[in-house]
């Protein structure tokens, strides 16, 4: 893990208006419920100041990217309608604030299903390149809270942002990230 402050390594990984950023949902935009799912918008907590963060962030970079692991579907805890209905909300909000999600990729997949989308497997990252054609993962940053979003990034040369609530007390096993924020809004506020 780097020590050097976020702002200088932004600067060292010279971020320009190609770039993608791919993000984890549960405990990075939205409070991760314990041992559940969001499954509705009336379930849905937003994370202090990350609609306004997302705003930010959309200015430096040409493709906002959410990618989901969603085992609640598999589990017959919701419909891919469901979830496809709470992001048409977080759309709303986000768009109150001047903020946009370009796609969302979501594996609806149980842990055990051995499929091919569930991070840490790429398969929602190469749907994306498929989709838009532009994007190139050695200038792409993906944000997450945990290892498997991590994995998912470094095994496509992206580089990574573990998101941790508790800095400066570190859980214990913090992936390898290239850097470490206590939120979206640390992460954005580097950007100026």
């Amino acid at each position: 893990m780097n020590t050097l402050p976020v702002e200088h390594l932004l600067q060292l990984w010279n971020i320009t208006p190609e770039w993608t950023l791919f993000l984890d949902r549960d405990g990075v935009m939205n409070v991760k419920p314990d041992n559940d799912y969001v499954r509705n918008a009336a379930q849905l907590q937003w994370l202090p100041g990350v609609p306004q963060s997302i705003a930010l962030l959309n200015q430096f970079f040409r493709h906002t990217i959410v990618v989901t692991n969603q085992q609640g579907i598999g589990k017959g805890l919701m419909t891919e309608q469901d979830l496809k209905n709470l992001f048409a909300g977080m759309e709303t909000d986000l768009g109150n604030v001047g903020a946009k999600i370009d796609a969302w990729y979501y594996c609806p997949h149980l842990a055990t299903d051995n499929c091919l989308c569930r991070k840490p497997k790429v398969q929602m990252a190469l749907q994306a390149r498929t989709d838009f054609g532009d994007i190139d993962f050695k200038k792409a940053i993906m944000a997450g809270d945990s290892a498997s979003d991590i994995e998912f990034g470094k095994r496509l040369g992206m580089k990574t942002v573990f998101i941790v609530p508790s800095l400066p007390m570190l859980p214990k096993n913090v992936p390898p990230a290239d850097i470490v924020c206590t939120g979206l809004p640390q992460f954005a506020a580097a950007f100026g």
